[in-house]
């Protein structure tokens, strides 16, 4: 996985050394609230360290979850990912949809500062870069904030959708720009 710098961030890969701002950023009620069809708070610090590992262990050209920091101080301040989305299914676990999904989660330390917008441009950039043709995004109906850094970076509203994680969400669609 490449890091990335912005103006004022790094997207990094993770480390083990994260782990207790991983443990700390998923046992918030308030970033875990729009995650996931059953949202819950992590509960064991050992659950931080297995999703690191699982972060770590994507083999793709393209698709990586890196951690958002401060370029200067290495503070950081979030996660961003672009990786595969799972289609709704009956079937368990889901199954990979074909498309590429971006992503974020920020400490609330970290809320109204631009980071999301600023990491999540980036990352959307380099997808172009490297063949990406679509991404989506998706979010829950009540996660505002974050549908704004959707309409941000450019990507558009396409209304309703339960096409992915077995839940109704909110969809937004980004195509690469012509060449």
């Amino acid at each position: 996985m490449e890091t990335l710098r912005t103006e004022r961030l790094l997207l990094r890969p993770w480390t083990l050394d994260d782990t207790d701002f991983v443990f700390g950023l998923y046992s918030l009620w308030s970033v875990q609230q729009h995650i996931g069809l059953h949202p819950r708070v992590m509960t064991d610090r050992a659950e931080a360290i297995a999703v690191i590992k699982r972060w770590q262990g994507m083999e793709h050209p393209i698709h990586a979850i890196r951690a958002v920091t401060d370029a200067d101080t290495g503070e950081i301040f979030g996660n961003l990912l672009l990786k595969s989305i799972p289609a709704s299914s009956a079937l368990t676990p889901l199954e990979p949809s074909g498309d590429t999904e971006i992503g974020w989660h920020f400490h609330p330390n970290a809320w109204h500062q631009g980071y999301a917008t600023e990491a999540a441009a980036a990352v959307l950039a380099e997808g172009w870069k490297t063949g990406l043709d679509r991404v989506v995004a998706v979010t829950t109906p009540s996660n505002r904030p974050s549908q704004r850094v959707c309409l941000r970076i450019g990507m558009t509203h396409q209304g309703r959708t339960d096409q992915y994680y077995n839940s109704v969400s909110e969809l937004f669609v980004a195509f690469a720009p012509e060449a």
